[in-house]
């Protein structure tokens, strides 16, 4: 036991964390707290005889990001909640938190030094509130545009009705047509609006970003708009690699970012149209892109597309109404994340945007 520690030992042995202390000449833990048993049903006296066990079941996909930021660790710098996958004997996969930095020994020794915590069951409920939310956000956009698109057909028949019954319609009759397309517009409107106020709150809140396997989340998102395709008469598709492309992300405010381009490929894609997301990793940075066979973008409103309020917004092919806020807040989101966004678009030919991100690679000390 390091004197450096007495201090701390009524903390230290009150603590769900397992404290450690790891010397680097010997390569051998010299101190772990009464929380180690706790954690892994072992002796704290046969700790490094269990080490190389823990490290051999650590997640694959975790395993070179625990080794970048140990070796962050041990240049001087504080590495500060590493969270990483274990396969528990029993097969199930437990998560762990770690935060590590160096130091020194009473005797001057290097060290490194730290806690290591089970967030297992908060890791748990952090990714069903992510699924929830992920589903959430892919449902309320398929619903509002369910709920849109006859309100909007309505409106533009009461609107013809109104006009073809013009000669010989009584005043009564031209009152009720004109309160039916009151009716239908507000109806929309109170639609969208609450689309746009759920997107716009979540938009403003800062930046929370973690270590986020791209393809496993998007293809989630895609799945929940596959379900609700057949009801839009669209067809959505997700691409990816087999393997893992990993990224700081914001999950909540870059789920935004993804369901609007998917909400405005939405509005401009005929029935029997495709939307498609592709995931890629083109060295250190990881695309994506969200195309569809739409309508296009004028060539005129392109330019001024990202704009703040900007002229370009347009109803959809349904009615669907728009704050021109959306393209603004995306690229803002998108800029947040030290990503770019541009996109390509041919009248009645469709669009494609693209997305890079910067992605986790070998050397990253993210």
């Amino acid at each position: 036991m390091s004197p450096d520690l007495l201090p701390f030992l009524p903390f230290i042995a009150r603590s769900k964390a397992v404290h450690f202390v790891y010397e680097l000449a010997t390569q051998r833990v010299v101190y772990v707290s009464a929380a180690y048993a706790r954690l892994t049903g072992e002796p704290a006296e046969y700790v490094n005889q269990a080490v190389p066990g823990w490290l051999a079941r650590v997640h694959p996909d975790d395993w070179q990001h625990l080794c970048q930021q140990v070796e962050q660790a041990g240049l001087g710098e504080l590495v500060e909640d590493v969270e990483l996958r274990v396969a528990r004997p029993s097969g199930d996969t437990q998560w762990l938190c770690a935060t590590v930095c160096r130091s020194h020994m009473a005797d001057g020794k290097p060290c490194l030094s730290g806690t290591v915590r089970d967030m297992t069951r908060s890791k748990a409920t952090a990714i069903n509130a992510q699924k929830f939310n992920t589903k959430k956000d892919a449902t309320l956009e398929i619903l509002s545009h369910d709920l849109a698109a006859p309100l909007a057909l309505m409106q533009q028949l009461t609107t013809e009705l109104r006009a073809e019954s013009q000669p010989s319609a009584t005043a009564f009759t031209h009152e009720l047509l004109q309160l039916m397309e009151r009716t239908c517009q507000q109806g929309i409107n109170l639609i969208r609006d609450f689309v746009d106020n759920e997107f716009l709150e979540s938009a403003s809140v800062v930046l929370k970003q973690e270590r986020t396997d791209l393809g496993a989340w998007l293809r989630l998102i895609v799945e929940e708009y596959q379900r609700s395709g057949r009801h839009m008469h669209l067809h959505f598709a997700f691409h990816g690699p087999p393997h893992p492309i990993y990224a700081e992300l914001d999950i909540n405010k870059f789920q935004q970012v993804i369901n609007n381009l998917f909400s405005n490929a939405i509005k401009f894609t005929p029935a029997g149209g495709s939307i498609h997301l592709r995931l890629e990793q083109r060295t250190n940075q990881a695309s994506i892109t969200v195309s569809d066979t739409g309508v296009g973008i004028p060539a005129p409103l392109q330019p001024i597309l990202f704009d703040k309020f900007t002229q370009a917004r347009r109803p959809g092919l349904r009615g669907e109404k728009t704050t021109g806020l959306g393209m603004s807040v995306i690229k803002t989101i998108v800029e947040l994340h030290h990503g770019t966004i541009r996109f390509v678009s041919t009248e009645e030919h469709g669009t494609v945007f693209t997305i890079e991100l910067p992605a986790l690679v070998d050397g990253d000390s993210s």
